[in-house]
């Protein structure tokens, strides 16, 4: 168990944080780059981070099915708190990969292609839906605390 629950928070840990840092720090940081700049540096940065949020949602289901199973027998008796999680969790995961198979996938064509001002609208499309993650993680995240005292 001790395990999982780390794996899982490390996990988590790494995917929420490395939304906050993206959204809080470095975009506010690169806006003032030339897109010819900024561009390149977020698809560096952005190839960086997806290949950990790759590992971190794999490693997040592994641990909570890990823990579901072994600690609580399955779904049917897990409290409230966890069933909202497991939501949340899986709709930020959604959310991740269309933005994988969409919005980040017409970037990398675009910046290949030399076209910084499509890839900054898709840029901006990806903005969105880490926004909408990072407040579902953070969320995800004061449940995963304080679910347990509810």
């Amino acid at each position: 168990m001790s395990v999982a629950i780390s794996l899982h928070l490390l996990s988590a840990i790494i995917w929420v944080g490395g939304m906050f840092f993206a959204h809080a720090v470095l975009r506010p940081s690169a806006i003032e780059l030339e897109p010819a700049d900024r561009v390149p540096l977020w698809g560096r940065v952005l190839k960086r981070f997806f290949t950990l949020v790759w590992l971190a949602i794999l490693l997040l289901l592994l641990s909570g099915y890990w823990m579901v199973f072994s600690v609580y027998g399955g779904f049917s008796t897990l409290p409230v708190y966890l069933h909202l999680m497991h939501g949340i969790g899986w709709v930020m995961i959604m959310l991740f990969l269309h933005l994988w198979f969409a919005p980040y996938r017409r970037f990398k064509q675009h910046t290949a292609d030399g076209n910084f001002e499509n890839a900054a609208r898709s840029l901006n499309q990806i903005r969105l839906i880490v926004t909408v993650n990072l407040i579902l993680g953070l969320i995800n995240s004061v449940i995963g605390v304080s679910g347990i005292y509810w």
